[in-house]
C-alpha cells in the first residue's frame, strides 16, 4: 500500500533514530572500538539488518523509505527496485510492494556458473531503477551495483537507504559524479541526538562518539592497529 501521509524530514529522521536504538542496533563502545571492514576502529557500529525482525518498526521505516523517495525522485520517477545483495534485498521487497513496482536484487559479483549473472529478476533497457540498501558509509560500494544496473541498459540515478553515516563530507559528491543522487533517512548525528535525549549511553562515551563524527580519519589514524 502507497504510504499517504508525509512526516517532515526532521521528524522521520528522529524517529529512525529512535527506532535503531529501541532494538538496540546501534552500538557504541569508546574503550574496545569495533574494527570494520576496512580495518579501521570506530566507537561506532550499526546492524540495520535487525530490522527484519521487528515488524512494527520495519514497516513504519519501509513507508518512511517510500515517502522519502516519493517526495524526494517524484511519484513516477521509477519503473523498478534493485536491492543490494544481500542486505539491501529484503528493504528493496518491502518498498517495491508500496510502490507497486516490480522488484530485483544486484549480486556483488558474478554468481560464476549457469546464466553468470548479477542481476536477478526481470530487468530491462530503459527502466529507471531505484537502488534500496541498507545503509552506505562514504558511497564507494553503492557504484558497482549501479554499473550492473546501467550494463542492462536501464538507468540508475536514485539509491535509496534506512542509514547514512553522514560524517564523510565526499559522499554526496562522489555518487553525484557517479550520476546519482543518495536518499536517507537518518545519519549518525540524528542517532546521537536521539541518544542524549534518551540517556541510552553514559556522557563519556557520547562525547567519545561525538569526538569521531567530528573527525573521524584523524580519529582512526590515532587509534589504528600498529
Amino acid at each position: 500500500m502507497i504510504p499517504s501521509a508525509f512526516p517532515p524530514k526532521e521528524e522521520i529522521a528522529r524517529l529512525t533514530a529512535r527506532a535503531l536504538l529501541e532494538i538496540k542496533a546501534v552500538h557504541f563502545n569508546a574503550e574496545t572500538p569495533f574494527t570494520l571492514a576496512s580495518g579501521l576502529p570506530s566507537p561506532t557500529y550499526i546492524d540495520c539488518r535487525k530490522l527484519i525482525s521487528y515488524p512494527r518498526i520495519r514497516s513504519t521505516l519501509m513507508d518512511f523509505l517510500a515517502v522519502t523517495v516519493m517526495r524526494e525522485a517524484g511519484f513516477e520517477a521509477f519503473d523498478n527496485i534493485a536491492g543490494g545483495e544481500t542486505a539491501g534485498i529484503p528493504f528493496a521487497a518491502l518498498v517495491a510492494e508500496r510502490l507497486a513496482l516490480p522488484m530485483t536484487y544486484v549480486r556483488k559479483k558474478p554468481k560464476g556458473y549457469g546464466r553468470n549473472a548479477r542481476i536477478e529478476g526481470a530487468m530491462s533497457e530503459g527502466q529507471r531503477v531505484l537502488l534500496v540498501e541498507d545503509l552506505t558509509t562514504d558511497g564507494g560500494s553503492k557504484l558497482s551495483f549501479v554499473d550492473a544496473i546501467r550494463e542492462t541498459g536501464a538507468t540508475c540515478g536514485h539509491t535509496a537507504v534506512i542509514f547514512c553515516y553522514g560524517i564523510f563530507p565526499d559522499t554526496e559528491a562522489k555518487l553525484g559524479a557517479h550520476g546519482v543522487k543518495l536518499h536517507a533517512l537518518c545519519t549518525w548525528w540524528d542517532v546521537l541526538a536521539e541518544a542524549r535525549a534518551q540517556g541510552s549511553f553514559d556522557a563519556a562515551t557520547l562525547a567519545e562518539v561525538e569526538s569521531f563524527l567530528k573527525a573521524p580519519r584523524a580519529w582512526q589514524e590515532a587509534r589504528k592497529p600498529a
